[in-house]
C-alpha cells in the first residue's frame, strides 16, 4: 500500500456496536468485514491483551489497510468470504468465537477508488467485484447477460421501477456496437432512460442501478442469508452474540429474517438500531444503516 494512500472510511455507529457486542476482556471476536479496521481497532481496546480478534475481508485492498491499522499477536488478519469462517477459525487453532460483528456496507475507500468502478462519481472501468481476480466482472456480466437477466436484477436487488427500459437500453447499445465498459458508459444508458442524472431522481436511480450490479457481480445477499443462517450457528459458543449492520432493505429482511428463524436466537434488538442525528450530520452514510443484534443460545 503506497505510503501517502490512507483509508477515510469512518466506521458506521461505533458507540452502539461496541454496546450491543457486550464486550470484556478476553473474549475473542470475528470480525467478518474488517474493512479498514475502524470498528475492529476499537474492539481490539475492549478486549485486552487476553482477548484475541479474527479479521476477515474480501477485498485485498481493504485487508491492506486493516493491516496497517491493527497489530498485535491477539489480532490475526485473512482475505477471504466470512463463508469460510469456520476454515479460518481452524486454520488458527480456533473452532468457535464468543461475538461477531458483520458490516455488510460498502466502504468509503471502495466507492472513491477509480480502478474499480463501485461508485459513478469515481468514474473508471466497471469492475465492482470484491476481489479483483475472482468472478466476472460487472462490464463482463452486462456483455453476457439476457435482457430479461438484467432485468431481473435491477428489478430484484436495486428495486428499480425502470428496470425493463434501463436493460432494454444496455443491450440495445451493446448490440449496435456500443460498449458498456466504464462508469460513464452505464451512466450514460441510465441518463437514456432516467433523464437528468444531476436531478434527485436520476441519481436514485443511478444508485439503485450501481446497488444491484454489485450485489449480484458479489453474490452479496446469497452470502449473507448463508452466513446467517448456516455459518453462524456452528461458529458462535453458547450465549455468544452476533452485530449485523446492513445498509438497505433487502439486507436487513435478510438479517430479521435469520435471527427469527431460528429459535436457537434470543434477539435482543426487538427493532433495529438507528443512527443518531448527531452521527448522520457527521456521517451521511450512516443514515440508512440499520443495527440489529442475536444472542446465540441453541435449544438442548
Amino acid at each position: 500500500m503506497p505510503a501517502d494512500l490512507r483509508p477515510v472510511h469512518i466506521p458506521v455507529m461505533p458507540r452502539e456496536v461496541l454496546q450491543w457486542l457486550q464486550l470484556s476482556p478476553g473474549l475473542t471476536v470475528l470480525d467478518g468485514t474488517v474493512g479498514a479496521g475502524g470498528h475492529s481497532s476499537l474492539i481490539l481496546k475492549a478486549l485486552g491483551p487476553a482477548g484475541r480478534l479474527i479479521g476477515v475481508d474480501r477485498d485485498p485492498m481493504m485487508l491492506n489497510f486493516a493491516a496497517a491499522k491493527l497489530s498485535g499477536v491477539n489480532c490475526l488478519l485473512s482475505r477471504g468470504s466470512y463463508l469460510e469462517a469456520a476454515e479460518i477459525l481452524r486454520s488458527n487453532g480456533l473452532e468457535k468465537v464468543d461475538r461477531v460483528l458483520l458490516d455488510l456496507g460498502l466502504s468509503s475507500d471502495q466507492l472513491a477508488d477509480r480502478d474499480r468502478g463501485f461508485g459513478f462519481d469515481a468514474g473508471g472501468p466497471l469492475d465492482m467485484r470484491f476481489h479483483p481476480h475472482e468472478g466476472r466482472s460487472a462490464a463482463q456480466f452486462l456483455q453476457q447477460s439476457t435482457q430479461a437477466e438484467l432485468q431481473e436484477v435491477l428489478e430484484t436487488w436495486g428495486e428499480e421501477p425502470a428496470a425493463r427500459r434501463i436493460a432494454a437500453e444496455v443491450h440495445r447499445r451493446l448490440q449496435t456496437g456500443g460498449a458498456v465498459e466504464t462508469t460513464a458508459d452505464l451512466q450514460s444508458c441510465v441518463a437514456a432512460v432516467c433523464g437528468d442524472l444531476r436531478s434527485s431522481s436520476g441519481r436514485t436511480a443511478l444508485t439503485r442501478v450501481f446497488q444491484a450490479l454489485r450485489i449480484r457481480v458479489n453474490e452479496e445477499l446469497e452470502h449473507a442469508d448463508r452466513m446467517l443462517t448456516q455459518v453462524l450457528p456452528q461458529i458462535l459458543n453458547t450465549d455468544g452474540i452476533a452485530v449485523v449492520i446492513s445498509f438497505h432493505s433487502l439486507e436487513d429482511r435478510i438479517v430479521k429474517n435469520a435471527f427469527k428463524g431460528n429459535h436457537g436466537w434470543q434477539v435482543l434488538t426487538k427493532t433495529p438500531i438507528e443512527a443518531q442525528p448527531a452521527e448522520v450530520r457527521l456521517n451521511p452514510r450512516s443514515r440508512s444503516a440499520k443495527l440489529r443484534a442475536a444472542r446465540w443460545q441453541p435449544q438442548p
